[in-house]
């Protein structure tokens, strides 16, 4: 079965996805570490709060590189361990524009729950359960469109597709 016929732009299983998701966010780490090394050695910073707006924006813009270079590719390492790809609706490779704006509305996964914290300062603990809360509830609404996508690949023309080898 190739990506253009129709049984393959089926979504993968939404356990897979997260499981893709959380192995993601592994190999992320190394990446926002290298990034915060980076910034911190080329800003001469001293303390972990020192330029804490420019870090952060230096690795959004790293993440968003790596994400954006990757999906214009078709898959990122942690989608290529899970048999993953990121296409558009036809089943083609995405662009790097549309994989920036796929990168853009992808901060649906953690945008909400930062956005609740700010009023309210909340502990750690809570945070994390805030954030673990929204993401759950953002999986499993992806039962309630129409292909079984995340609504950030629904609205940004994209969809996550099956890529495991075929058996013959």
């Amino acid at each position: 079965m190739t990506l253009s016929s129709p049984g393959a732009l089926t979504a993968p299983a939404l356990w897979r996805r997260m499981c893709c998701w959380l192995y993601e966010g592994t190999l992320m780490f190394g990446v926002v570490f290298i990034a915060g090394y980076l910034f911190s050695a080329l800003t001469q910073s001293r303390h972990a709060l020192q330029n804490r707006h420019g870090l952060q924006a230096f690795i959004f813009v790293v993440a968003g590189i790596y994400f954006v270079w990757f999906w214009s590719k078709g898959q990122t390492l942690a989608m290529k361990t899970w048999h993953i790809r990121v296409v558009d609706g036809t089943g083609r490779p995405i662009s790097q524009l549309r994989a920036l704006w796929r990168y853009v509305l992808s901060w649906m996964w953690f945008l909400p729950p930062l956005l609740a914290v700010s009023p309210f300062g909340l502990s750690g603990g809570e945070v994390s359960v805030l954030v673990i809360g929204w993401v759950s509830i953002w999986a499993l609404l992806s039962r309630f469109q129409r292909e079984g996508q995340f609504w950030h690949d629904a609205w940004a023309g994209t969809r996550l597709v099956d890529a495991r080898p075929q058996k013959i």
